[in-house]
């Protein structure tokens, strides 16, 4: 087991819990709905087509193409928002409600914490689409507000009015779950009360999918449908599958919702985070393993604590392999029986809100005593055996107290997050 590099105390820490969670459904059924589809194993992907200069891209993927926001939108005009930005507001303002708190035009002691690896580049295509290809004279007059990365955080703080700290992180995979840990961090140091976290993407962009292509590491269809694309741990497996979505916690002072009877879904006590600082695109056992480790050292929890564990699992590789490999370093002889699964097999990978979408799916298994397994995880890769992988169904009754969600990003970023019962 790694020795955690933390000197963390405790004495003068607050708690935190989590009071309000949604999940933007690429079919949009609501959050409930898609966690059932998650234990019941269905891939939400299918194929995902658009134009590129004269050809057809067509690859395997999940897209949010089932909302209308247009009805939703609130004090800033629909149009001043990036498609990324509407899915976060969505997203935020669902779990706001949930939250029951209240709603004020100015709130001191709120913020917000977003994560996004690419924010708003639709409106820069969009822009560069008019220019060269519509032959305009120029792009829109919103393409700045529309394609900043800090945008979808500043629609969230006007919607709210929230005048606590307004952060955006943008660590490529990993963004969602550092905004996440980074908020849990400002209400425990008494920073603020409340915040407001979550991510968002949209990578379902010709410039983008020709960017990862060129990676070679897109997933390839197994099937007919795209269903059967990313496949992690499998041998099977050819690559990542790209998905739109997003996901908001919304993270409370534990004796203010107490005291308010707020519905507490789970407390966030945990968070680890780590930078390999060896190479941009390969990961580090090692960087990962530390991040668990200090994550369980904040949390006070032994490795055998955690119930489950949803790993980054994005279908890779070199990456899967890795991942396992530090999960054994960490959890040492408990790793054979730990439940772990990577629900990206069914929702794909939605960049910098990933992070946020797996923490709330672990949020819902304690939430629903069920494990979602790794859909299609047929024949394990040597490479990827030791660890207590889900598979088939369900594991049901898991009577879960705590759990732990894993991201880690290109660039060495590592970030973990522990959550357990209220």
């Amino acid at each position: 087991m790694h020795r955690s590099r933390l000197n963390i105390s405790s004495k003068n820490k607050r708690r935190v819990a989590v009071t309000g969670l949604s999940i933007i459904d690429p079919l949009g059924e609501g959050t409930n709905a898609f966690f059932e589809r998650l234990v019941s194993g269905h891939s939400h992907s299918d194929f995902f087509e658009c134009e590129s200069v004269g050809h057809v891209l067509r690859i395997p993927a999940v897209t949010c193409k089932a909302f209308d926001f247009k009805g939703r939108w609130g004090k800033v005009p629909h149009a001043a928002a990036d498609l990324y930005a509407q899915l976060g507001l969505y997203a935020a303002l669902e779990a706001w409600e949930q939250s029951g708190l209240p709603r004020a035009a100015h709130q001191p002691r709120a913020g917000v914490s977003w994560g996004t690896a690419l924010g708003g580049t639709r409106a820069y295509e969009n822009g560069l689409d008019r220019i060269w290809l519509q032959q305009k004279p120029r792009a829109s007059p919103l393409s700045v507000v529309q394609g900043m990365n800090n945008s979808c955080a500043s629609h969230v703080a006007i919607e709210l009015g929230l005048a606590n700290a307004c952060l955006t992180y943008s660590v490529a995979c990993a963004s969602a779950a550092m905004a996440i840990g980074e908020g849990f961090r400002r209400i425990a140091d008494g920073y603020a009360d409340v915040m407001v976290v979550g991510g968002s993407d949209t990578p379902l962009l010709v410039g983008v999918i020709h960017a990862w292509q060129g990676m070679r590491v897109l997933a390839q269809a197994q099937d007919e449908v795209g269903a059967q694309a990313c496949l992690p741990f499998d041998l099977r497996r050819t690559g990542l599958m790209l998905a739109e979505g997003a996901a908001a916690l919304i993270l409370e002072e534990w004796d203010n919702a107490v005291a308010r009877k707020a519905p507490i879904l789970a407390e966030i006590s945990g968070y680890g985070i780590t930078c390999d600082h060896l190479n941009l695109v390969r990961p580090s056992e090692i960087g990962q393993a530390q991040a668990m480790q200090d994550a369980l050292q904040e949390a006070g929890l032994a490795p055998s604590d955690i119930g489950y564990l949803n790993a980054h699992g994005t279908s890779t590789k070199e990456g899967d392999p890795i991942e396992v490999q530090a999960i054994k370093a960490v959890f040492g002889e408990y790793a054979s029986t730990l439940p772990v699964s990577a629900t990206k097999a069914s929702h794909g990978h939605m960049m910098g809100a990933t992070g946020a979408i797996e923490a709330a799916i672990a949020i819902l298994s304690m939430k629903h005593d069920a494990i979602a397994p790794t859909a299609h995880l047929n024949e394990i890769d040597s490479q990827c055996l030791g660890v207590r992988h889900v598979t088939g169904s369900a594991l049901r009754g898991t009577n879960l107290k705590a759990v732990m969600s894993n991201s880690f990003a290109f660039g060495g970023s590592n970030a973990v997050l522990v959550f357990e019962t209220p």
